[in-house]
């Protein structure tokens, strides 16, 4: 092991955690306490112990960090002209490729996941600030033509005070892309992250106030969603809320939201279907499918977790699949195995459950279908990287999201019936296809029902490219110019000369 992250690595693997972890809220400027003085634990998934302690915020944390919010919205910030926010944002891309190494290991600490996805985490939101820093200044109305007697145009003002919930699986990531084009577009913001992943987004915060963000622009309150998060919601004072998470808690933000008619981003997850077609170029395929369902563990709201494979090739991919699978390494995330834990008991407990009933059902297992044990040893949270095989459209396995390292598998008769399959559920995040044949591939893309299609390749694009669902995986979107837009209001203006 060698690089920049070597002695962070150490001191976790030595001692169990990492010193100088932030301590407190993120509320105007600077670390405050807890107004209740409540404390909650942080676990380490590769070994199922805490590592730290964090502030267990509450509505009054909540009040007081949408005050700090709304009083730096008429600040300076309002005065700032979109190029100085431009260059705040490319200050923070610059701080963060310097300080990489450390958030990448406090990533990998909080969430389970594995350093180098970690790592590849932090070039991601670097690009990220680095992509709204110059589009803040390329955010512009439109003129229109209403006659010589009139001049007509429109304005992109921000939205105000935007909320941002975020969820544990990609804690930084999530955050990066929400806070950086509000900030670009000049709303305020107060961050929530996960109870299980608090740390990267108050490093953040420390981070952007470094880059010459003014005291109050970006709060974030940590604690559970019950006590921290529904506050913030239900919050009068807040204009905007950017929610990352399940159905079942994205209806009752709904439902929160309308109280006050604000506004909403809502990205719900996915059971997103992966098609390889007989013509595929099998390698890219296998390693396509095994990129998409076993990344992070699986638990990834756009993971390929649907394998649509034609019935001619099947037995000869699932072969390759299953070899493939069954010599994953399965350990720590800080050791950069094939497959690190997921994020807590209680989420490794519902991946067995439904693997389990699965299994009673009859469904066939090509691979896994059990708690791990890695062979080196620990008491943390690791599911085996798993395949079986569905029973029909309406197995459990097809319509319900997993969110672990499940991969179902629906065998069908050429193109027809996979795009039939990739549209029988209830969720429409992304899809993708292999197959060496352009047209049957862009036939796919245009008659699949989902915000984001890639084709030969699984998480193809990058910052630049829009990303959101349809149906029951939410709407709005995130990522690229629309993202920037989800954060302003439009104004029109019209005068008679």
């Amino acid at each position: 092991m060698s690089g920049p992250a070597d002695a962070l690595v150490a001191e976790v693997m030595t001692t169990g955690t990492l010193t100088g972890l932030p301590q407190g809220h993120y509320i105007g400027g600077r670390f405050v306490p807890g107004l209740s003085g409540n404390t909650m634990e942080s676990f380490d998934p590769g070994r199922g112990r805490a590592f730290a302690r964090f502030a267990a915020g509450d509505a009054a944390d909540v009040d007081a960090a949408v005050a700090a919010a709304r009083t730096a919205l008429c600040g300076p910030w309002r005065q700032m002209g979109p190029a100085e926010r431009g260059r705040i944002l490319a200050r923070a891309a610059s701080l963060l490729r310097e300080r990489a190494a450390r958030f990448a290991v406090v990533e990998s600490l909080d969430s389970g996941k594995r350093l180098t996805e970690a790592e590849g985490d932090l070039r991601g939101v670097a690009r990220a600030f680095e992509y709204y820093a110059g589009a803040a200044d390329k955010l512009h109305g439109d003129s229109l033509p209403l006659g010589r007697n009139y001049v007509g145009f429109t304005t992109e003002e921000p939205i105000g005070v935007a909320a941002q919930i975020i969820p544990w699986n990609y804690p930084l990531s999530t955050v990066a892309r929400g806070i950086a084009p509000a900030l670009a577009a000049g709303c305020t913001v107060v961050a929530k992250p996960a109870e299980q992943t608090p740390f990267t987004a108050l490093m953040l915060a420390e981070l952007l106030h470094e880059a010459g963000l003014p005291d109050g622009v970006l709060n974030v309150v940590t604690g559970t969603g019950a006590q921290a998060g529904a506050p913030l919601v239900a919050h009068p004072g807040i204009d905007h809320i950017t929610f990352t998470g399940s159905v079942a808690t994205g209806t009752a933000v709904m439902r929160a939201a309308a109280q006050h008619v604000t506004r909403l981003v809502l990205e719900l997850g996915g059971k997103s279907p992966l098609v390889v077609l007989a013509d595929c170029d099998m390698d890219a395929a296998v390693n396509g499918v095994i990129e998409a369902i076993y990344e992070n563990a699986g638990q990834i709201c756009s993971a390929g977790s649907r394998l649509v494979l034609d019935r001619a090739i099947a037995v000869a991919f699932m072969s390759r699949l299953t070899t493939r699978v069954k010599g994953l390494r399965i350990g720590h995330g800080l050791t950069n195995p094939d497959l690190g834990p997921v994020n807590s008991l209680r989420q490794l407990e519902t991946i067995d459950g439904h693997v389990r009933r699965a299994v009673a059902a009859g469904n066939r297992v090509y691979a896994g279908a059990a708690i791990a044990k890695p062979e080196a040893g620990g008491s943390g949270w690791f599911y085996e990287p798993t395949i079986i095989e569905a029973r029909g459209a309406d197995d459990p396995l097809v319509q319900e999201e997993i969110f672990g390292p499940v991969l179902a598998v629906q065998i069908v008769d050429g193109a027809d019936e996979a795009l039939a399959a990739a549209n029988a559920t209830s969720y429409a995040l992304v899809a993708g296809i292999y197959s060496k044949n352009i047209t049957d591939a862009l036939r796919f893309a245009r008659d699949v029902d989902a915000g984001q299609v890639f084709i030969n390749e699984w998480f193809a694009g990058g910052i630049e490219v829009p990303f959101g669902g349809n149906r029951k995986s939410g709407f709005g979107r995130e990522k690229g110019m629309a993202g920037l837009r989800s954060y302003c209001k439009l104004k029109s203006v019209v005068a008679r000369i």
